[in-house]
């Protein structure tokens, strides 16, 4: 994972149940144009994916061999 997506990684993001602070996110998964987090909340037990959108590409992929 790059330095750049570290210092950006949300923290106390409210569970989407019960509105309960998460400290941070279980998985961080960057893909082109986007970061998907995983986010489990410990209060109720609530799972949920959230999805940053950029204009830019977050990570660069190399191009698939054929």
């Amino acid at each position: 994972m790059t330095k750049a997506i570290l210092s950006d990684i949300p923290r106390q993001n409210p569970c989407a149940q019960c509105g309960a602070p998460i400290p941070q996110p279980d998985w961080i998964e960057p893909g082109e144009g986007c970061v998907r987090y995983l986010w489990t909340c410990h209060a109720c037990n609530y799972r949920f994916e959230a999805v940053a959108i950029y204009d830019e590409v977050a990570v660069e992929h190399p191009p698939l061999a054929a």
